[in-house]
């Protein structure tokens, strides 16, 4: 994909793949050596997909149904529907959290398209974001008071949003099961990260319940009367 440009002196190529979808325009001012840079959207399709294939990172291309690809699409639905909870979240310290969490799963995302190449994703996912994540949980549980069953989402937005989006990192935490027992995944980090996460998402979606308001959330079999 060019890079349109207008003026004399065009920018150097940006080096992260991921804005490549980007383009520069450099607008001259009337009276001013120096022109304006605009970055503006060039066309966001390449068209290489229309054959069900897409590339990873690193060489080759895979069907879009390969086990690594689901992987990816997973982590990624649950990075948004987690950025939705975030965005809706009726507490700054659930707002918090989550942004972290989207940071650590676009480079769990990047591990998994990267599996089994040499090409470096910045570090593997270490064990010290597990280890936050357990420490958020100890802090979490400890604010709200846990339920004596099965509980049904939908008594406030906030807990309802954490808890589709603790079910889709559920799924992702499948999906990457299946790549560490096939021999795809080398980071034992990666499930135990997802793992907790669900946890963490649970006693947030209390969290969230106690924030509106919600003096006993609804449970699948509810106490006799």
């Amino acid at each position: 994909m060019g890079w349109e440009t207008h003026g004399p002196n065009p920018p150097s190529r940006l080096a992260h793949r991921a804005v490549t979808t980007l383009a520069w325009i450099i607008a001259p001012r009337p009276g001013d050596a120096k022109p304006d840079i605009i970055l503006v959207m060039a066309p966001i399709y390449t068209g290489k997909g229309d054959d069900g294939f897409t590339g990873l990172l690193g060489r080759g291309r895979v069907p879009k149904h390969h086990p690594r690809v689901e992987a990816c699409g997973a982590v990624d639905e649950a990075s948004a529907a987690l950025g939705l909870a975030r965005a809706l979240a009726a507490s700054q310290a659930t707002k918090d959290v989550l942004l972290q969490v989207q940071h650590d799963l676009y480079r769990l995302m990047a591990e998994i398209a990267a599996a089994g190449e040499e090409e470096a994703t910045g570090g593997g996912l270490e064990a010290s974001r597990v280890e936050w994540l357990e420490q958020e949980i100890g802090k979490f549980s400890g604010l709200v008071s846990l339920p004596r069953g099965f509980v049904m989402a939908g008594d406030s937005v906030g807990e309802a949003t954490l808890d589709l989006g603790r079910t889709i990192v559920r799924r992702a935490e499948r999906l990457a099961a299946r790549l560490s027992h096939e021999g795809f995944l080398e980071n034992p980090q990666l499930l135990r990260y997802l793992n907790r996460l669900s946890s963490l998402c649970f006693c947030l979606s209390l969290w969230e319940n106690e924030q509106a308001g919600v003096a006993k959330a609804s449970l699948a079999k509810p106490d006799k009367p």
